[in-house]
């Protein structure tokens, strides 16, 4: 039995939380409400331990008495460019308040233990635009509650209470989350977020890895809302403040913009945002509620970064017909499900001054957030346009024009992103009930703007119905994008059915060569 936590500690808990997610990788991915071909919380926590792994056994590489704080700095670091998916994001913000807890900590025994699960949950609040009860969050923040409970300085008195909290604060959210109560599921990455606390309680016991037993249905959280994009005006203030107060700034100001860079130490801060004109104001006022602001400056983005400077777009794709379409349009492609550090390469590799990412997944939206805020720091200006499809990224690089402002640009291309509703036919993974009714797994569905809205066992039958139910709202051109498996009958069967049906529409079509997804179409 441990009675302080140490670096060889760490290194072991980490390996623990990484075998205990790829023990539960496929129940966490499977067991997904929802049935289109992308419920892979599971995958991403894994992905995202699996770097945090890489970067401690780099770092023990280098120093073998590496001390424990910049131990676990290294492995928080090494989640953050390794992180994938909302709940990967928001993992490793959560390793990261127990760094910077144990950075400054003599011995980790249960106070300081506790202390660090109270950092984390900031962390992982502050890292959230819009926090979500009922996810990941609540989990970590009965851990952080429970800990604190205890009145002990045992180690192992407050893991097991940790993790006996955050277990009971995972079966509370079906109550916190109508989505989860409707499918009697518990959140997935908040049952990621309890494997890791019991790997914790097995580290500190010192006993034998053994994966806990697999729970029923669980579900991935809430989508988090995205920054509004389009900003025109760069804030930048010093601040004395304390650390809490910092915390609330970072939350209140994701809230107001983007493109937000908070660095320092108490009692002296760096404050940076990209806010549009009217939350100028309000930005300023956020830092006068957590501290003393001064030297405060507005900078106009246009006058900062003019029109004639070097420009790039970053993709998330798949698929060679769509890569090539979006190369073509001049942008760097990343594969599916990228993690921050893929999406930070690609930036650097546009060699721009500015940069726009489109996701094209609001799972990946996270994601691209994260890789944005890093390459803030390094000088490179970003933003986020929050594409859920690949025919809404096709449709913002269309209206692509370097003569005008980069923030204009970015409006413009949000603007005609909002405006294309999108389409998909695949194939549901499991049984599901959806809002068109239930489906079984090896049905084919109709999703526009990510609802079900058609089920069928034929792809050209549900696709003449998908594209009914998308024309129905209007539209003057649709893009269709078909897939790795389409057959080569049915673009000319597509054109077809929208030329008999909607005679008015003009129709593009490509092959995207996209797996998992037949067709993707868009309406504008």
């Amino acid at each position: 039995m441990l009675e302080t936590l140490d670096a060889a500690a760490v290194h072991r808990w980490c390996d623990g939380g990484l075998e205990a997610l790829r023990a539960h990788q496929r129940e966490i991915d499977d067991l997904n409400v929802y049935p289109v071909p992308d419920g892979d919380t599971g995958t991403n926590l894994v992905l995202t331990l699996a770097a945090a792994q890489e970067a401690v056994a780099s770092a023990l590489h280098e120093e073998p008495r590496t001390p424990l704080g910049r131990l676990m700095a290294r492995m928080a670091r090494g989640a953050l460019l390794g992180a994938r998916g909302n709940s990967g994001v928001i993992v490793s913000q959560i390793l990261r308040g127990m760094a910077d807890s144990f950075a400054s900590a003599v011995a980790v025994r249960g106070a300081e233990l506790a202390r660090a699960l109270r950092e984390a949950t900031d962390a992982a609040y502050a890292a959230v635009a819009r926090p979500v009860e009922g996810t990941v969050l609540s989990v970590v923040a009965a851990a952080a509650e429970g800990a604190g409970r205890i009145k002990s300085d045992s180690l192992i008195t407050v893991a097991r209470a940790a993790a006996k909290a955050a277990a009971e604060a995972l079966d509370r959210t079906p109550q916190q989350l109508p989505v989860l109560a409707r499918a009697g599921v518990v959140d997935a990455g908040g049952r990621g977020l309890c494997l890791l606390l019991d790997a914790l309680v097995d580290t500190v016991e010192e006993v034998e890895f053994a994966p806990p037993p697999p729970l029923p249905a669980v579900d991935k959280p809430a989508r988090e809302a995205e920054p509004c994009e389009g900003h025109g005006y760069e804030v930048q203030f010093l601040l004395d403040a304390e650390a809490a107060a910092v915390e609330q700034l970072r939350a209140a100001l994701a809230d107001l913009g983007d493109s937000l860079v908070v660095v320092g130490d108490p009692p002296t801060w760096k404050v940076h945002v990209h806010v549009p004109a009217a939350a100028i104001g309000p930005a300023v006022e956020a830092g006068v509620v957590a501290g003393r602001p001064y030297q405060i400056s507005v900078t106009p983005l246009t006058e900062k970064r003019p029109a004639t400077e070097a420009r790039g777009a970053v993709v998330v794709a798949a698929g060679d017909g769509l890569t090539a379409l979006f190369e073509a349009e001049g942008a760097v492609v990343v594969g599916r499900n990228p993690s921050t550090a893929e999406m930070l390469a690609a930036v650097h590799a546009c060699g721009a001054a500015s940069v726009v990412l489109l996701p094209n997944d609001a799972n990946t939206h996270a994601v691209a957030v994260s890789a944005a805020r890093e390459a803030e720091a390094a000088g490179v200006h970003v933003s986020v346009v929050p594409t859920r499809s690949p025919v809404q990224a096709l449709a913002a690089l269309a209206v692509r024009d370097h003569s005008r402002p980069f923030a204009d640009d970015v409006i413009a291309m949000a603007e005609a992103a909002g405006a294309c509703r999108y389409g998909e036919v695949c194939t549901a993974q499991r049984d599901a009930l959806t809002v068109a009714g239930p489906c079984r797994a090896g049905d084919l569905l109709g999703l526009v703007d990510g609802e079900v809205h058609v089920i069928g066992t034929d792809l050209t039958d549900v696709s003449h119905r998908l594209l009914d139910r998308m024309l129905g709202g209007g539209g003057e051109l649709v893009t269709l994008v078909l897939g790795a498996d389409a057959s080569p009958e049915l673009e000319g069967d597509l054109r077809g059915h929208v030329h008999r049906t909607w005679p008015f529409i003009e129709l593009q079509c490509y092959a995207g060569g996209q797996p998992r997804y037949h067709l993707l179409a868009g309406v504008e």
